[in-house]
């Protein structure tokens, strides 16, 4: 039976903002109330090395599990399996307040992508869903969609199980398993404090193994893998707060999971061509192209690390030199639309 119940996580998040404690601390308690869950709390998700009690504990978790998190849904989903924590990404139902448009223009419009590599490695036959706490400003919301997601993992275990063929009992009661995440992690070992951290985390449902980033980084994070796929070699070399690999990523799979700017940080992007556009970055924000905010973002940490600057000179793509002409895209049409503006 044990084997059975939804484990739920809850991440807090970094510092002590009384408002965000206040709902973990909301939703925990409800939770706990709940018979068919294994409810527990780790530290900031982002924040755990691979040694921490908490990263090691979501490692033993072997059943569907629930991750509540102050990170985009995506970026969390991403972020555990880089840390060897797979499964099938598991729908959720919580809306943002933000996907409300105000127009009421539909968002969902499917994105033509290249073939992306996808996830790697053997995926285990279990779910793993990840909510965003920012998503709901009370706890019942929380509540409410984990009992749903119970509700979802156990009629699918129920729909296995009966299309399995039975098994013959020879009379021996079968012992029952105990996860071992049940007995081997106290809460006091899985709050253990967690240093900051800041590295990148690539979506392989969206990387296609350009390694445009490979060539772009100079400060060795990257690397590939025994079959040539790009990995975050030494993420612990990554510049903080510099996040000029994601800009230059043409599928957006480079997440700086808690950079300010949410395309970056993991936030599905809709819209034009898969992309929501700000336009008053598009007309000299503080953003402004992104390569070149890309390459001036780099030069200043090479300049930090008391190295030269490279600018364009260095790792920069070149995709458009030799790309034949073809039909335009979404973006091509806008930009186009607001030349003949002659804004």
């Amino acid at each position: 039976m044990a084997r059975s119940r939804l484990t739920v996580v809850l991440s807090q998040a970094p510092g002590k903002h009384p408002g965000k404690r206040a709902l973990e601390e909301s939703i925990v308690a409800a939770l706990l109330l709940e018979p068919d869950l294994e409810v527990s709390v780790v530290p900031n998700l982002y924040d755990l090395g691979p040694d921490h009690t908490g990263r090691l504990f979501l490692g033993s978790v072997t059943g569907d599990v629930a991750v509540l998190s102050w990170l985009y849904p995506r970026a969390a989903f991403w972020l555990l399996d880089r840390d060897g924590i797979k499964g099938h990404f598991g729908e959720t139902k919580l809306k943002p307040p933000s996907d409300d448009d105000e127009d009421g223009a539909e968002t969902d419009t499917p994105v033509d992508r290249p073939e992306a590599i996808g996830a790697t490695g053997t995926i285990p036959d279990r779910h793993i869903y990840t909510l965003d706490l920012r998503d709901a400003n009370t706890h019942t919301a929380f509540v409410a969609e984990v009992r749903r997601i119970a509700a979802e993992c156990k009629e699918r275990r129920q729909a296995k199980a009966a299309s399995n063929a039975p098994v013959l009992q020879l009379g021996l009661a079968a012992k029952p398993e105990v996860p071992a995440h049940q007995q081997a992690f106290t809460p006091e070992a899985l709050l253990a404090p967690a240093g900051r951290r800041w590295y990148p985390v690539i979506d392989y449902s969206r990387c296609t193994n350009c390694l445009e980033c490979l060539d772009f980084c100079l400060f060795g994070v990257y690397g590939v893998d025994s079959l040539e796929r790009i990995v975050t070699e030494n993420q612990d070399q990554c510049k903080k707060g510099c996040p000029a690999c994601s800009r230059v990523c043409p599928q957006q799979a480079i997440i700086f999971p808690e950079y300010k700017s949410a395309a970056i940080a993991g936030a599905d992007t809709g819209a034009v061509g898969g992309l929501k556009i700000d336009l008053s970055k598009l007309f000299g924000g503080d953003v402004g192209d992104a390569l070149s905010a890309a390459v001036q973002e780099r030069d200043r940490e090479l300049v930090n690390d008391g190295r030269a600057a490279v600018g364009m000179a260095v790792g920069v793509p070149r995709r458009q030199a030799d790309k034949p002409a073809g039909p335009k895209d979404d973006l091509d049409k806008l930009v186009d639309d607001l030349d003949n503006l002659g804004l």
